[in-house]
């Protein structure tokens, strides 16, 4: 049964298009994105898309073995190759063949190991431990990972020569919180929960509670709020689940704030609450939301003037920092009006 990937933005769009572009070639390919994501969903459609499909997927968490077991895991073993390998033992190239091996984190991988996995993409072949007899693979990489890769490379944590032969293909799934409008539709769809928890089904949430949904800023993306649904639903609803994304997102947001003051160059004391100016003369101009919001802003404007001048404006170290896209970095550079210090620096205009 094909994965169902649930969402009507831009970038969904996109990955659908490229996963039928992409799904009949069999080109080594990297899906990218932050953990949560729903990246195996794309690996897994890739497949069922492909001529590959009934042919075995397999796969492999990089990051959640050790050096050594994952090496064995991959390549297999001959009896007597380690202490403890009492007999042969297959490896997960040797499961896959003919199918699709899927490297889950494929950035946690030490770096000789990325020295033998670029040995298999080149010659299609490997030793398991302990043998001296080549082993041939038909199989085809689908890479998995929320690392900058391109960042790794110069820091020398990942091979640029592999990172070349992986990433033929690269499928960016972005974050949901810069993709709001899907989360109507997984609301609907992970309605279907309601059977499978054997609760009764929960209303949809009002445009109040929907607006505040899309406004939270989902740190475990789709997963999370595919948990959120589920704690909705055994619960009996959204009231019961809102106070506690509530208390998330204020306590973020307060630790936010906190930073700001205890580090800003002002003659503020330090640990004084944020100065938002009251005009008591003409309260009928009064405005909580307005207050709040220009609140947010002096925080949002003194952190991010503040992370791209330690990184002296490169724009991408930010976006990392942060943990925001290139995009909405451009767009609150531009709305809440940040200029650097010293414009005339070169690295200013990165």
């Amino acid at each position: 049964m094909e994965p169902e990937i649930i969402g009507r933005s831009p970038n969904l769009q996109k990955v659908r298009e490229l996963i039928e572009h992409v799904a009949d070639t069999g080109l080594n390919t990297v899906v990218s994105g932050e953990t949560g994501v729903g990246k195996e969903l794309i690996a897994q459609s890739l497949y069922i898309k492909s001529p590959r499909n009934g042919k075995p997927f397999v796969k492999v968490n990089c990051a959640a073995l050790p050096d050594g077991l994952l090496e064995s895991e991959l390549f297999g073993f001959e009896r007597g190759a380690f202490t403890g390998a009492e007999r042969k033992t297959r490896g997960k190239f040797q499961f896959a063949h003919s199918g699709v091996l899927f490297l889950d984190e494929i950035g946690d991988m030490s770096l000789p190991l990325q020295s033998k996995l670029l040995h298999v993409l080149q010659s299609g072949e490997f030793n398991p431990l302990g043998s001296e007899k080549m082993v041939r693979t038909d199989t085809w990489i689908i890479a998995a990972t929320n690392h900058d890769l391109k960042r790794d490379i110069e820091t020398m944590n990942f091979r640029e020569d592999l990172y070349y032969r992986l990433n033929i293909i690269k499928i960016l799934i972005s974050p949901l919180r810069d993709r709001p409008e899907d989360i109507p539709d997984l609301i609907d769809y992970y309605d279907k929960y309601s059977d499978t928890l054997k609760k009764n089904k929960i209303s949809y949430p009002s445009k109040e509670v929907l607006d505040f949904l899309k406004s939270y800023a989902w740190p475990g993306n789709v997963r999370e709020l595919q948990n959120v649904m589920k704690k909705a639903i055994v619960l009996g609803g959204w009231d019961e689940v809102l106070p506690e994304l509530h208390d998330s997102r204020h306590t973020s947001a307060a630790a936010v704030a906190q930073s700001a003051q205890m580090s800003s160059q002002t003659n503020i004391r330090r640990n004084a609450p944020l100065q938002v100016p009251i005009d008591f003369e003409h309260l009928e101009d009064f405005s909580l939301k307005k207050l709040r919001k220009e609140a947010v802003d002096q925080v949002e404007r003194d952190i991010i003037s503040r992370v791209l001048s330690h990184t002296r404006w490169n724009r991408s170290k930010a976006t990392k920092i942060l943990k925001i896209s290139y995009k909405t970095l451009l767009y609150k550079i531009n709305d809440l009006n940040i200029r650097p210090s010293n414009p005339e620096d070169p690295e200013n205009l990165r």
